[in-house]
């Protein structure tokens, strides 16, 4: 499986964004997907994940209520929207797959990883 995320970019506080992830591979419907991200200076951090089928998902806290994780397996896509961003959201957010249809939040359970995309949010 290849990842190639995309949709980051330079935005105010309190805008939004909506990052893509597309994947290559038949095998996408049936892996676990992820968003991590990693800011200057930082360790890789978790943000969403979701499992194989969509239905299950997971938050960190920090933005929970704020960001949506989202899939569409016909496309073989993974999508974070982002909204009411604030300025420690800024990092290189990365998409990762995991071999197996159960979402996790920790890095190391993603075996497939995306060349990642940088949100900057500005105050």
């Amino acid at each position: 499986v290849q990842l190639q995320a995309s949709g980051g970019g330079l935005v105010q506080a309190g805008g939004s964004l909506r990052l893509s992830c597309a994947a290559s591979g038949r095998t996408f419907s049936s892996y676990a997907m992820g968003w991590f991200r990693q800011a200057p200076g930082k360790e890789r951090e978790f943000v969403a994940a979701i499992g194989w089928r969509g239905s299950s998902t997971l938050y960190a806290d920090s933005v929970k209520g704020r960001f949506t994780i989202s899939r569409d397996n016909a496309k073989n896509r993974l999508y974070l929207q982002m909204s009411s961003l604030k300025p420690e959201d800024t990092a290189v957010y990365y998409c990762a797959a995991r071999t197996s249809a159960i979402a996790t939040i920790y890095p190391y359970d993603y075996y497939y990883w995306g060349q990642g995309t940088l949100v900057t949010v500005s105050s």
